[in-house]
């Protein structure tokens, strides 16, 4: 989200698209509130699966893959559930979540359709 929030800055007169997981997201939720105060035109898709999949996928390649309870709880986002419309709203960003494809498509034609930022919360089904 930073990097999107730069290149918003560097370029105003461009659309910036910036796709971002929910475990990541939770790092720099602070570059919503520099769009929002400087109306970058910066729409954000937070991919929701509700987990640190990338360290999942770090756990099996170190051949940890059968990790106990406890270690998948901590990769575990969904206690308490993260709510990215409020969070994005409480940051002066407009947003909604899609949990469909066509929600999706629907709320990025919105956010594409109408300068400033926009957070689209994409719920999607957690790593197998």
């Amino acid at each position: 989200m930073p990097l999107a929030t730069g290149a918003a800055v560097a370029c105003p007169r461009r659309p910036v698209l910036c796709l971002e997981s929910d475990g990541s997201a939770m790092y720099t939720m602070q570059a919503l509130w520099t769009q929002a105060r400087e109306n970058l035109n910066v729409t954000t898709v937070v991919f929701d699966n509700r987990s640190y999949a990338i360290l999942n996928l770090e756990l099996q390649q170190v051949g940890a893959a059968a990790a106990g309870e406890r270690a998948r709880d901590l990769l575990d986002l969904s206690r308490p559930e993260l709510d990215f419309v409020a969070l994005a709203g409480g940051m002066g960003v407009p947003a909604a979540k899609a949990t469909t494809a066509e929600e999706f498509t629907a709320q990025l034609e919105r956010a594409l359709a109408d300068p400033g930022p926009y957070l689209i919360d994409c719920v999607v089904p957690p790593m197998v």
